[in-house]
């Protein structure tokens, strides 16, 4: 993901304004960084903090702490209007934008919100122009409008669908009950699951920007299509994976130190991934586990290998590395990691007559799942591309009107699944 999409020229211009900061720009910045770091530090891990260290006394036969903490409730959203502030601060100080004179226009920009709670991630030196001089077109609203409408229906109608067989599995089967089928069901649910809720989401935020006027960048870009880990990270939750490489992986030398560094850097960088996205330990192996293919995919020998096999099978290859990893990212704890682990390796055998799974498999879900690998691969938008190409004025009539159509249908059946469904929260609220 980030090694080899980072030219090095970019490399050298982010840093090369350090010396030109006076120390009291310098306080500033880390003042900033601190305070931010601080608040987020308090309500995200103190309570993982203080577990661990009581769990260790326990380890060492004392009562555990001589105090009580309560426990600590997260703020909504959090995780992304820190980095956002942050990003802010960073960028003023190197010169990548200038910095506001109107705080309201600042808090503007932290509390977007559409975005605000779970992404994506915006930089203000991308939309301060925006915020200074609005524009509300009826182009923009009517795309916005037809962007809000797709997200909502990833995530309604397929999302939340297919998160019966993911919780089925992953929270009424029993971990030393799980099988080979039971376990890729619900890891390959899992793996569709996440991947429409948060990108309808991100796709709602869109939508929601544009009747406002404004312009957010993509946050996703098919990443099931990919052929590597590199690639998947390139097109996956792109605000974040492109915050920690600017304002991280660059600053601790990036590529630029030799391998062994690079290797340093990619680990550290998604070691701390892992960890933004909550306070538990899988979701720091979930992190490891990915900063690992990345490493791996850097050394010659097997990047070799992996673009020497045909394409299918590189995409056999993400798809499998990417699917183990969303089974790490789902389970509760560790022991339920290793019960998965397990199970998809065929370790604990290939059937459970006891937990079957197939009753997490109704018709409403096969047909979700079979929806979501459709959607997963750029069909429509090459479709829509070919159409666009031809010199037929109407065939764009044509597909116009059945896009408006297909917009109001889906947002009926929105309304209709919402209407008599349970309440079932984004995913990404939790961070």
């Amino acid at each position: 993901m980030i090694a080899k999409t980072i030219p090095e020229n970019r490399e050298v211009d982010f840093l090369s304004k350090k010396g030109n900061r006076d120390h009291r720009q310098k306080l500033a910045l880390t003042l900033s960084i601190f305070t931010n770091l601080a608040f987020l530090i308090y309500f995200k891990y103190s309570n993982f903090l203080i577990d661990n260290v009581d769990a260790v006394f326990h380890l060492l036969g004392s009562d555990g702490l001589f105090f009580t903490f309560k426990k600590v409730i997260l703020p909504l959203g959090i995780s992304f209007y820190t980095f956002q502030s942050m990003s802010y601060t960073i960028d003023v100080y190197f010169g990548k934008v200038k910095a506001t004179r109107k705080f309201l226009d600042f808090l503007c920009y932290v509390t977007l919100f559409p975005q605000l709670v779970a992404g994506p991630i915006v930089r203000y030196r991308d939309i301060y122009e925006q915020i200074k001089y609005p524009t509300v077109t009826m182009e923009l609203v009517e795309a916005g409008i037809g962007r809000f409408i797709l997200g909502l229906a990833k995530k309604v109608i397929i999302a939340n669908t297919i998160s019966i067989a993911a919780d089925g599995v992953f929270d009424q089967i029993p971990s030393g009950e799980l099988c080979f089928l039971s376990a890729w069901v619900g890891v390959i649910a899992y793996t569709l699951q996440i991947y429409f809720d948060f990108s309808g989401y991100s796709d709602m935020a869109i939508g929601i920007g544009m009747m406002f006027g404004f312009r957010f960048l993509e946050n996703f870009n098919y990443p099931y299509i990919s052929k590597s880990i590199q690639e998947f990270w390139r097109r996956w939750h792109i605000s974040l994976s492109t915050w920690f490489r600017d304002y991280l992986y660059i600053p601790l030398g990036g590529n630029r130190r030799g391998k062994l560094i690079r290797y340093r850097n990619l680990w550290v960088v998604f070691l701390l991934c892992g960890l933004w996205h909550g306070a538990e330990w899988t979701f720091i192996a979930w992190g490891v586990y990915h900063g690992s293919f990345l490493i791996l995919e850097q050394i010659k020998w097997f990047k070799k290998l992996l673009k020497g096999l045909p394409e299918a099978l590189q995409h056999c290859y993400l798809l499998m590395v990417a699917s183990i990893g969303w089974a790490i990212f789902r389970s509760e704890n560790m022991a339920q990691v290793f019960a998965f682990l397990k199970a998809m390796s065929g370790l604990q055998g290939l059937q459970n007559t006891s937990y079957p799974y197939q009753e997490f498999l109704g018709m409403d879900v096969l047909l979700a799942g079979l929806l979501g690998i459709i959607f997963s691969i750029p069909i429509f938008p090459s479709l829509k591309q070919h159409v666009e190409s031809l010199e037929m004025s109407s065939g764009k009539i044509i597909l116009d009107l059945f896009q408006y159509l297909n917009l109001v249908a889906l947002f009926i059946l929105c309304i209709i699944l919402l209407s008599s469904g349970v309440h079932n929260p984004f995913l990404y609220f939790r961070f």
